[in-house]
């Protein structure tokens, strides 16, 4: 007996989730952090209402993505729907750091000898 794949049906319910679309907008990427602006209402779709009961700290996109179980490029999409809505904002952390922010050289260096010997 040849045994079959069970076919999960995954790909038709994320072409359902997104209402067919394959692009959001390039406004969020991994690490973009989500804080949602209102409270779920009724009708609304269920991972929409997930996504703003999950936001409402500060979460990124990827953490997002874990917890709802979908592929990032479907979280972009919903998000992308949220923000046009005005449910919620989406900011990126800072990454860049003045060069007097930055701790010193020879500090990094005694750190980085100081754990060598560990």
């Amino acid at each position: 007996m040849i045994r079959r794949p069970v076919d999960t049906g995954a790909p038709d319910r994320l072409y359902t989730v997104t209402g067919g679309r394959s692009r959001a907008a390039d406004s969020f990427d991994l690490v973009t952090l989500v804080v949602s602006e209102s409270r779920p209402t009724p009708g609304m779709q269920s991972e929409h209402a997930r996504i703003l009961e999950l936001c409402s700290h500060p979460t990124a996109v990827v953490e997002i993505a874990a917890e709802l179980s979908l592929p990032v490029t479907v979280v972009r999409i919903l998000l992308d729907d949220l923000h046009v809505m005005g449910r919620i904002t989406a900011r990126h952390p800072r990454v860049s750091a003045s060069r007097a922010e930055l701790p010193d050289s020879e500090l990094l260096k005694e750190v980085l000898h100081g754990l060598r010997k560990l």
